[in-house]
Formats: C-alpha cells, structure tokens, sequence
C-alpha cells in the first residue's frame, strides 16, 4: 500500500519509505508527533528521528536539524508563493526558506506555550493513601545520564555496569525510549562532572574567608603504583568545619623530599590557594621532613606563611602516640602473655568456649560483653583484650579449677600487674580515638589530651615499681623527642576555647615544669606574636575599643567649638579631656587581652567553640580571624589514610587497570559529592554485616548456646581492635 500523500507543487511525504523520489522530503522515525511530549531542552544537544529533504529547482537540500522534528511543511497552493512551516503543537507558521535559517524555530521551541503545558494524556493518575494525584511520564535522556553517573560514583559501580543486559532491561521497562549508554560513554561523563566539580571547588576555596590547612600521605595500589593524597581541611563563611580530598594523584618514583614537595607544591598552585596556606600535617617519615624546608622556602619567597612558618609543620598525633606506644611496649611482661595465651585457649575450640560460658554463668558476670582477642602489631587492640579480661578474671581462675588443661591463667600477682598495665594504656586508649576520630573536630580539643598522657608518664617515671617506671621512662624519651615543639600549636589552640584559655595552660605547665617556667614564657609569646602578625595583615587597629577613642576624637572639637561660643562650657571640656586610670588601660588593650581577661565559661557549659566565634567574630575581628585559621589545622593524616581506603575499594583486583586519572575522579568526586552520606552509609553497611554475622553463626551455632557476635568497634568511622570477638550467651 502506498502510504505517501502527494501535493501541489511536487512536494511529497512519505512515512517509513524506504527509498525517496528525487523530489520528496522523507521522514522517518514518530508517526504519531501529536501524541508525543517533546524534551525541549534537547535542542541542541542531540539528535532527533524524523530527517527530511527538500528539492528546490536546481538544488537538493536535506532537513537534518533536530527542530523539524516540531515543524510541519506547508504545502504551496501557488509555486510562488513562500516556503512555510507550522508549529505542531500551537499551529504558528513559519518561514521555511533556507535564508531564513533555524534560529527562530529553535526560540519558537523554548517558548512555545504549549511545548510546556502538558496535554493530561500526559499525565498518569495515581492513588497514594487514598488521595488521587497525577504524575508527570515526561522523560529526560540528560537527567537520567547524571543520576547514572552519580550512582556510579557514589556506590564505586564499575563502568560496565551500565552495559550489563538485567540493568538495561529493568531500564528499558522503566522507559520504553530510553537509550542505553556505553561503558566508555558512562566514563567520559565521569570526567566532565569531575571537572565541573573542580570549577566549583576551586572557586570556594579561592573565596573562603580563612587560610587552607593540608593533610597528605602517599599510598601504593595493588598494581604498585603511588598515589599522593592532598587533603584540604578550612573553616567556611558559614563556621563550618569543612575536609576535601583535593588530588588523589599519581606519584611517579623516587618518593622522596624533594619530589613530594614539587608534587605538594605544583597541586595547591593548579587549585590557586599557595598563598592561603596555614599549615600541613605529615606523618614522621624522614622524607617529609626535608619535604616542609622546600615548602617553607618557596613560600616564604612569596611572604605567604605567618610568622615565617613557625606553625606550619604539624607533625601527625595518631603516628606519634602508636610509635610512643609501641616503644614501650616492647617492654611488655609475660603476664599479658598468659592473657593472649588465656583468651586463644578459650577461642580453641567449641567445648572450650560453652565450659568457659558456664564459669561466666557461675559468676554472675554479663555474658554478653565481648571477649576481645588482640593483633600484636595493635596495641590499642592490646588494650581492649586486657580490659575484657580483667573483667572476666574470676571467670577465668574458675575455668582453671574445672578443666585441668587450662594451664596458663594468671596468678594474683600477674593479674595485679595486668591491672596497672591496663590502668596506663587508658590514657593512650583514649587520646588515640580523639585524634582519629573522622568528624575532624577542632584543633582545640588535642592539648587536653597531651597533658594527660604527658602527666601520667611523669607520674609512672616517679612510680615505685620497677617494671612500670622502666616502661614510662622508655616512652617518656620518645614523647619528648617529638613533642617538644609540636606543643606549641596545641597549646596556642587550646586558647580559643573559652572553656579553658590561658588559664588552662598555666595549670598544665605549672603542674608539669612548676610556676613560672620557661616552657609556658615561650607559648605566651608565641600566641602573641601570630596574633600581632594577625593585626599587621588585616590593617585595622589591633585595640577592640578603637570605637571609643574615636567617639572622643569626634566630641573634643565639638566640644573645642561650643567653647568658643559659650565660656560655661570650660567644665564639659575638662570632662572630655578626663579619662579614669582603669578606662585608659582598657582602651590600649588589644582584642587578644581583652579575650584573655574576661571570665572562662564552665566546662560543663559544652560551648561549640565555632558557634562561639561565630557570634564574636564582630567585637573581636582580628581576633576571630586567627582562631578561624588554627581551630581547622588537623593533628592526624586519618582523611588522607580514609582516601586511600576508598581508592582501595575503587582499585580492587576486578578494576585493576583504571587510569589515575579516572581513580582521582572517582575519589575526589565522591568526596565532594558524597563525602558526608558516604560515612554514615559506611557506618550503616558496617552495622548490617554485623548483624548478617550474628544471625549466620547463631543459626549454626545455637546447638552449642554460643554466638559468634560481630562487635561493631566503629566509633565515628574508627576501625580499632580485632575485627569480631566472641560475645558468651
């Protein structure tokens, strides 16, 4: 049958022809446009079915642009008059001569009326809790192209993904006239969101108000290529505390100083933020050591650093404390051998742990608290093994006197020692999950902690035994080897928490040195001298009461003139010139002094010490600035150690040959995007493989009355101690 409709003129067209006259315009693709809700906001971005051409005397013209695809041709009913065309949808005509061009249908398109008022045909009725509503079918190929690769990034899909046939079919149900993307497309849209990201960060970190603090660490895949993490940790307009992943970029050999700082220096200068650098943190490698002088030089060509980079090289606390632990510990006594050897006996064997739970049973002890086997490579596993078996010591000496095997439990002597051992380790305990902790909490929670341990190493170096004072005295040597100057940034940040500020470390430095040491002469100094820097920088006076000086300057030659109108104002012109001895100290005090002098709020007041700030960033200008900078300086690599777990997953042995740049891509672009969803989804899925754990092995192991219980030791996205541990019903 022949579907074509001829007209005057020997103008035809024809529908799914498969061949044309040389004098027809074809088209192919909707038969039924009317029907159809077009995507206005493809023109110009993608193809569209229906093609046509044209014969004109003496030439051949094909219509191929896609705004055909909205336009009908006229029909001419003489030869001479115009070639038009006619909106399908508002039915508006058109010239449709080639001199004309495309330009005007193109606008006619996006502002079509009804182009944008859906038909109701348009629209699918649905019920929802018993109330009707519609719902609109209208497809966008762009819209689903970037929620594809946001799931890809944000979930570490592999690009394949999009291609496998269960994905495209579900889709394809979903929407009939979806068009499927390729693998290599999917990564090509990786790139451009990457970049697109780029632009927008670059442009906040170029306008944050305050100085950019860096973590970095370098890491090496599972094809053995190095990787550079450059994390950014600063303080936004808003007073939020806020950590971007900059660079997750490749590292070509040799690793060493003067490579990682052309590295570390070539990246800051690509994002524009050289001259905004505060400090950076980096673990204790010897290579970044010589690492920071390059650094420190070049950027003090470009007087970039404050106070010559005093506080610039911030060395990392969660490194510092495992070595200093580690250091000790290898004085460890052989009572908390027995304990490791106590808890593997009691793990052995099923017989073994359903004896021990009835010795748990007979003591009245809680049998659900975990009894932790430890790595010997973690000490701070060390801790958590000790701990559980202290608490189940009487557990254990009744263990001994009903199964004649069990050989190794501690005498009363080595359970006492094991106690103090365990009483000291607390301290380090908890200061490591304070300076690990993934919230990145200000800098000026850090120096409490330093005090403590630095106090309780004092303490033990006095102690009577001899076994407790040669361990202290051997970790008390590495505590000062690296602490010695790196207690100067903490303690300057301890300064801007009104709970604590200068008074707290007078009583830390006089309990520790006595009154009127040294040690605290040089941190006053020190905090006076960045705040003077401070005040240099920002141009404004450095006194807060600036105002009030300058109110008498405004009244005096007020004053200076009703005087020579009026000879009764002599007293009122004395008044002016009157200041009392404590309002001049006052007003030649800086904003520093003043901060310093007013009252510390309570501890037990739990002020958030950037919402603090926040609100006396106007009374203490200069002031607030300075704690803007050093409250973000982060005392531990743990954000670029959590990049490297992430490029850990994304560089797994299944996608092995990503490029390094599509890896920095998906690293960075999760965190941008993602970065705070991300940790709370990784907290979900940990407590989910828990408690797939628990209902498995309880299933299996319930003939026995023992469940293996995965102990989710996750706090705030720390990972401590072994990985599961037996929890006795």
């Amino acid at each position: 049958m022949d579907t074509s409709m001829t007209y005057p003129n020997s103008i035809s067209i024809e529908e799914d022809g498969d061949t044309g006259s040389s004098d027809s315009i074809e088209e192919t693709g909707h038969t039924n446009h009317q029907s159809q809700c077009p995507d206005t906001s493809a023109i110009g971005k993608k193809k569209l079915p229906p093609k046509a051409t044209i014969n004109m005397p003496g030439k051949k013209r094909r219509l191929s642009s896609e705004v055909w695809d909205y336009f009908d041709i006229i029909p001419k009913k003489d030869p001479n008059d115009e070639l038009k065309c006619r909106c399908k949808k508002c039915g508006n005509e058109y010239s449709a001569k080639s001199k004309s061009g495309t330009g005007n249908l193109h606008r006619h398109v996006k502002r079509c009326v009804k182009m944008t008022t859906k038909d109701i045909g348009q629209y699918l009725i649905t019920s929802d809790k018993g109330a009707l509503a519609t719902r609109n079918t209208q497809f966008s190929q762009d819209k689903f192209r970037e929620l594809l690769v946001h799931a890809i990034v944000r979930h570490e899909l592999p690009f394949s993904f999009v291609e496998h046939e269960g994905i495209k079919n579900v889709l394809t149900y979903l929407e009939p006239q979806i068009k499927h993307i390729t693998r290599n497309t999917a990564k090509s849209d990786v790139k451009k969101l990457h970049a697109k990201e780029v632009n927008r960060l670059g442009s906040e970190l170029r306008g944050c108000p305050s100085r950019i603090c860096l973590t970095s660490d370098a890491w090496t895949s599972i094809v053995t290529d190095g990787y550079l993490s450059l994390t950014a940790h600063f303080i936004d307009s808003n007073w939020l505390l806020q950590k971007k992943i900059l660079n997750f970029s490749y590292m070509p050999p040799p690793h060493n100083g003067v490579a990682l700082a052309e590295k570390i220096y070539s990246l800051a200068s690509s994002w524009g933020i050289e001259r905004k650098l505060f400090a950076i943190t980096l673990d204790n490698a010897s290579a970044n050591d010589s690492c920071v002088a390059i650094l420190k030089n070049q950027l003090k060509l470009k007087n970039s650093l404050i106070c010559d980079g005093m506080l610039f090289h911030v060395r990392c606390c969660a490194h510092i404390l495992n070595l200093i632990v580690q250091d000790g510990l290898k004085e460890i006594d052989k009572s908390v051998e027995l304990i490791r050897e106590c808890v593997k006996y009691v793990k052995g064997s099923q017989t073994r742990k359903l004896r021990f739970t009835e010795c748990v049973t007979q003591t009245s002890l809680d049998s659900k608290k975990a009894l932790v086997q430890d790595v010997p490579t973690r000490w701070n596993s060390t801790y958590r093994m000790l701990s559980s078996a202290l608490y189940y010591r009487l557990a254990f000496c009744h263990l001994q006197l009903s199964d004649s095997n069990f050989r190794s439990c501690p005498s009363l002597e080595e359970w006492g020692r094991v106690e103090k051992i365990c009483s000291f380790l607390q301290v380090f305990y908890e200061a490591t999950n304070a300076f690990s902790g993934s919230k990145y909490p200000t800098s000026n929670l850090y120096f409490p902690q330093v005090f403590k341990i630095q106090l309780k190493l004092s303490e033990e170096c006095n102690s009577s035994d001899d076994f407790m004072k040669r361990i202290a005295s051997q970790m008390f040597v590495k505590f000062n080897k690296y602490w010695s100057e790196f207690n100067l940034l903490l303690a300057i940040a301890v300064v801007f928490d009104p709970q604590y500020k200068f008074q707290f470390i007078e009583f830390c430095y006089n309990k520790l040195y006595g009154p009127g040491s040294n040690e605290l002469v040089k941190v006053r100094s020190a905090l006076f001298d960045v705040y003077n820097e401070y005040v240099k920088i920002s141009n404004t006076p450095g006194a807060s009461s600036s105002c009030s000086r300058g109110s008498n300057e405004v009244y005096s030659p007020h004053g200076a003139k009703e005087q020579e109108d009026n000879q009764s104002f002599d007293i009122l012109e004395e008044f002016d010139q009157f200041d009392t001895f404590e309002f001049a100290c006052s007003a030649q005090k800086s904003q520093l002094e003043l901060y310093l002098d007013e009252p510390r709020a309570k501890r037990s007041s739990h002020i958030i010490v950037l919402d603090y700030w926040k609100a006396q960033q106007f009374r203490f200008p200069d002031l607030s600035k300075l704690a803007r900078d050093i409250l973000c300086v982060p005392v531990s690599t743990v954000a670029s150690e959590s990049a490297f777990s992430l490029g850990g997953r994304i560089l797994d042995q299944f996608r092995s040959s990503l490029s390094p740049q599509i890896v920095e891509a998906l690293v960075c672009t999760k965190d941008w995007l993602f970065g705070d969803k991300s940790e709370v989804a990784m907290n979900v899925l940990a407590v989910i493989k828990a408690v797939r754990l628990q209902l498995e092995v309880a299933w299996r192991m319930h003939k026995f009355g023992i469940i293996m219980n995965a102990a989710v030791v996750n706090d705030e996205g720390r990972s401590i101690g072994w990985p599961w541990s037996t929890t006795l019903l």
